[in-house]
């Protein structure tokens, strides 16, 4: 297993290859251009994902689905923290731990608690005041969590290489009721000037996400607990999380994993002293010593 850091690459047009589940090809289509959309940044690199169709997971105890996305190029450490913050964030609106996405959540805990769908004002007005605090205290608390959780989260990306994060939700440490993992295992890190811009990176990360539609079949489910593993080096020197020297990453469980590689023009591949080896021996798990505990309005 090794992480990939430094070195220089062509960066040629690729192509984008898809491998989708049936229907992939329809939900492709009602995609917004790019042209049209403005979302890819004018002069990014193109940036090709490929995507492992997920089988029906919902009424399968313990099944498991995966998504592979592969960048033409090498990638930013700061960038690989930004995959997987994102990535936490959607998991926890899609699997209704947030009632709405993290940004707008954000901004309406600074004004007013928001309106439900088909909510009116008059509605809005009736809501009882006591409930409204409530719902603001806890909005509060969830959002100061993860903010802390980023933070120290960006500090741990900055100490060492991360080869893998887990998000738990529900259940215990050990075990879930639901996984998620993003595996940066075949990343290639260089300097900001020489990679993928970042930005293009979490778009096409999300599209393939939105291919795979690994959310929509499964149930709803209550407010649960979220646990976040992170794999380091035990000589990082991080202090806020906590070592976890005997962790195995649990077997039960739902479970989704997200692949992150890069590929490079013509299959050239890093020299010697271009690759980052490490030994498995010397990387364990980190624990975050907060429980998010996932938050919807009353």
């Amino acid at each position: 297993m090794m992480l990939r850091e430094g070195g220089h690459s062509n960066q040629s047009d690729v192509e984008e290859q898809k491998m989708a589940a049936p229907g992939a090809t329809q939900r492709e289509a009602d995609l917004p251009r790019v042209a049209d959309s403005g979302l890819e940044l004018r002069d990014a690199p193109a940036v090709a994902v490929t995507v492992a169709p997920a089988p029906p997971v919902a009424s399968v105890p313990g099944a498991a689905s995966s998504v592979s996305v592969v960048f033409p190029g090498f990638v930013t450490r700061e960038g690989c923290f930004r995959f997987t913050s994102e990535f936490m964030k959607h998991v926890l609106y899609q699997r209704q731990q947030l009632p709405l996405p993290y940004e707008q959540l954000a901004c309406f805990s600074r004004r007013q608690l928001p309106k439900s769908p088909g909510q009116d004002e008059d509605v809005v007005k009736k809501i009882n005041p006591k409930d409204q605090d409530s719902n603001n205290k806890r909005c509060q608390q969830v959002l100061s969590e993860l903010e802390g959780m980023f933070q120290h989260l960006e500090n741990m990306f900055s100490l060492t290489l991360v080869p893998r994060v887990l998000i738990l939700l529900g259940g215990t440490a050990v075990s879930p009721k639901e996984l998620y993992e993003i595996n940066l295992q075949g990343i290639s890190m260089s300097s900001a000037d020489e990679s993928l811009q970042t930005g293009a990176c979490i778009r096409k990360l999300f599209r393939s996400l939105f291919l795979a539609d690994v959310f929509s079949e499964l149930q709803a489910v209550p407010t649960m607990g979220v646990v976040v593993m992170v794999q380091g080096h035990r000589n990082c020197g991080v202090n806020w999380f906590r070592p976890k020297l005997n962790y195995k990453v649990p077997a039960r469980g739902r479970k989704l994993t997200v692949s992150l590689s890069c590929s490079h023009s013509k299959n050239t591949a890093l020299s010697a002293n271009q690759e980052m080896n490490f030994n498995l021996d010397d990387y364990i798990w980190f624990q975050a010593p907060v429980t998010v505990k996932g938050f919807r309005y009353s």
